[in-house]
């Protein structure tokens, strides 16, 4: 792949952030805004059905989730969750602390609150909100946020209901727990005025850090969500849903580019080959006898279950199938997702990457001279019942007449790696309309004035406390007012601050190359980290031994730090016993000492601190060792 010029390509790219709100109640009714692990209390079941709106009109999207023919479990808590959420009863009004936070972050962003605001209904019938819509509002317009120079224009600040959480599927039924389902979430919408993936990754910190200062928002990985618009010329807009590690999303938006830029270079390829798409029919061939003897096990095990082979010609396609869009993911992939999100089958194979998967040189020439497919022709082959496969295909006909368009508007979600797969269609505007179970809630000059006086800090307004107060170098003041953990930090250091530089130095410099070192410190919870700093504060371990102790905890999601500290050794030994294990090192160097002096310092002093494994300050071990050094010196 070929580096990219995301001005040349003409790359827009908005984000929508969303993070939960840390109210005491949820958005529609006075339930707990606590997720829970024990086992629920009671299930029912719902099916969800698309409706038309006003006009007439079905949102495809709703439409899209429909045809999958789901069922949807829904699992409860008699004593957190209540008829709103199950969708037996009215929702009750507005929530007051939900919408004076949004209103903070609005003035925190010189956006320009609403005088009234209106409940909306956006619908959703994916399983994961019982009503089949999600009801949502706007609580301000407009306003901007500076990000490296950059100015970012604030479309719109909205408060909106989380989702259920879905727990597991088994066959056609989804299971979602309802816990979720109602607490308030934060939305801030960018305007499309970013270029390249580095301007939205600094972007969403800076989103984040607002949302971080006002204390007012939850914490943790689940909690906050970012949506990526990512267009460019000549390509159209494609929604990348629930992006949820920041460090992702860079990456995320050069993937995305890169697609959009290859699948242009592929229509112009396809208009080369004079490839059109009445060409592209949507006939589908069974091919069952051509593999009765066939060696592969997907084929074997369909014929096992009664099912058959099924294909679909794609005339000019040969070679581009397997064409790679993304790093580890083709054309190929593409129609792989569309044939599975709408025929339900698990995959498709393709004659690009054939002979494999123990289909042979002869079953592919057999197809080829069966189907009467040329040279510069592309097969496609399923194998599964014919409805699914008949669904399936028609779906890869309708994504390959798409090619000779370039880029297909539709919404993708996210994978590990930042590549991304098709999810759905973009909703349209037959999803939206109001809600008439609750009443508009008036905003008041008044009230504004009362939120304005009550405004946090801004992260750049704290670094002279930073360097002042705790006592932070310059530079690493200047990391921490970018950090998105600036509230984790302050709340740590509040409690003690004497650790201050400590507890900042962890959470950037430490935190970064345990990242690089791929150890998965963003599954450490925040209470952990806070009662790590507890235990550091109370002499129950060294501060030396903090690396080795957040690697284990990150090994060990569900274990507590006091486990981690025993499991590891690293409870603080005596000076007693430093001191013993200094004069055994000492003795056991006098030639080195001998030879070198008090350049012997740094290599014992690396041995002195083997041996103790963090379970010694390295103050007090540098403090004995010189002392030592110095006594073997002098003249016996």
């Amino acid at each position: 792949m070929t580096k990219i010029d995301y001005e040349k390509v003409g790359a827009l790219i908005g984000i929508e952030v969303h993070q939960q709100l840390d109210t005491k109640t949820k958005l529609f009714c006075s339930c707990p805004t606590k997720i829970r692990e024990d086992e629920p209390h009671f299930t029912f079941l719902r099916r969800l059905r698309p409706t038309q709106s006003e006009l007439g009109e079905v949102d495809p999207a709703a439409l899209f989730e429909f045809h999958k023919g789901r069922v949807h479990i829904y699992e409860n808590y008699n004593d957190s969750i209540c008829l709103v959420e199950q969708d037996e009863e009215p929702p009750h009004l507005l929530d007051k602390e939900a919408v004076n936070f949004a209103l903070e972050i609005a003035l925190l962003m010189n956006a320009q609150p609403v005088d009234e605001i209106q409940i909306m209904r956006k619908l959703v019938i994916d399983g994961s909100n019982t009503t089949g819509f999600q009801r949502s509002v706007v609580v301000a317009f407009g306003g901007a946020i500076q990000v490296n120079g950059l100015e970012v224009p604030i479309q719109t600040i909205g408060v909106e209901e989380d989702a259920a959480r879905k727990i597991r599927e088994e066959g056609a039924r989804t299971y979602w727990r309802l816990d979720r389902l109602g607490i308030p979430l934060i939305e801030v919408a960018t305007a499309p005025v970013m270029k390249t993936p580095e301007q939205v990754q600094a972007t969403a910190l800076r989103i984040g850090q607002i949302f971080r200062v006002t204390g007012k928002v939850k914490r943790g990985l689940g909690t906050i969500r970012q949506d990526i618009n990512v267009s460019i010329k000549d390509g159209a807009i494609i929604e990348i849903k629930g992006v949820q590690k920041l460090n992702l999303i860079g990456q995320v938006v050069k993937y995305e580019v890169q697609r959009q830029v290859e699948l242009l270079k592929l229509r112009d390829e396809l208009k080369k080959r004079g490839v059109r798409a009445s060409k592209i029919t949507k006939r589908v061939h069974e091919v069952t006898s051509l593999f009765k003897k066939s060696t592969s096990k997907v084929i074997k095990a369909a014929l096992k279950r009664k099912e058959g082979v099924f294909a679909l010609m794609l005339p000019g396609f040969a070679s581009l199938v397997g064409k790679e869009l993304q790093p580890g993911r083709r054309l190929g992939s593409e129609f792989a997702d569309y044939a599975q999100f709408w025929g339900g089958v698990k995959g498709v194979f393709h004659t690009d990457e054939l002979p494999k998967y123990g289909i042979t040189t002869n079953d592919v020439e057999n197809l080829r001279k069966h189907l009467q497919a040329k040279k510069a022709d592309a097969i496609i082959i399923v194998a599964a019942t014919k409805t699914a496969a008949t669904e399936a295909l028609k779906a890869v006909g309708d994504r390959a007449r798409q090619s000779l368009k370039g880029v297909p508007a539709e919404t993708r979600g996210p994978l590990a790696d930042g590549t991304t797969r098709y999810s759905r269609p973009r909703p349209g505007a037959a999803r939206m309309y109001p809600e008439t179970d609750v009443a508009p809630v008036s905003v008041t000059v008044e009230h504004l004035d009362q939120i304005r006086k009550q405004l946090p800090e801004l992260p750049e307004e704290k670094i002279h406390k930073f360097q002042e107060e705790y006592q932070l170098s310059e530079e690493l003041a200047q990391i921490m007012i970018r950090s998105l953990r600036i509230d984790l930090f302050e709340a740590i250091t509040k409690q003690h601050p004497e650790l201050a530089v400590i507890i900042a130095s962890t959470l950037e410099t430490l935190w970064r190359n345990l990242e690089r070192e791929e150890i998965a410190v963003d599954d450490i919870s925040e209470q952990q980290i806070v009662l790590l700093f507890d235990r550091l504060a109370q002499n129950q371990f060294a501060k030396e031994a903090i690396p080795e102790l957040l690697t284990w905890l990150a090994n060990n999601p569900d274990g507590a730090v006091d486990d981690g500290i025993e499991a590891l050794g690293l409870g603080v030994i005596s000076q007693k016993e430093l001191e013993a294990i200094v004069s055994k090192i000492v003795k056991a160097n006098k030639e080195m000492i001998a030879e070198r002096g008090e350049r012997a310092m740094g290599p014992l002093m690396g041995k002195v601190m083997n041996e103790v494994r963090g379970r010694a300050d390295g103050k007090l071990v540098n403090e004995l060792l010189r002392s030592a050094i110095r006594t073997q010196l002098e003249p016996q």
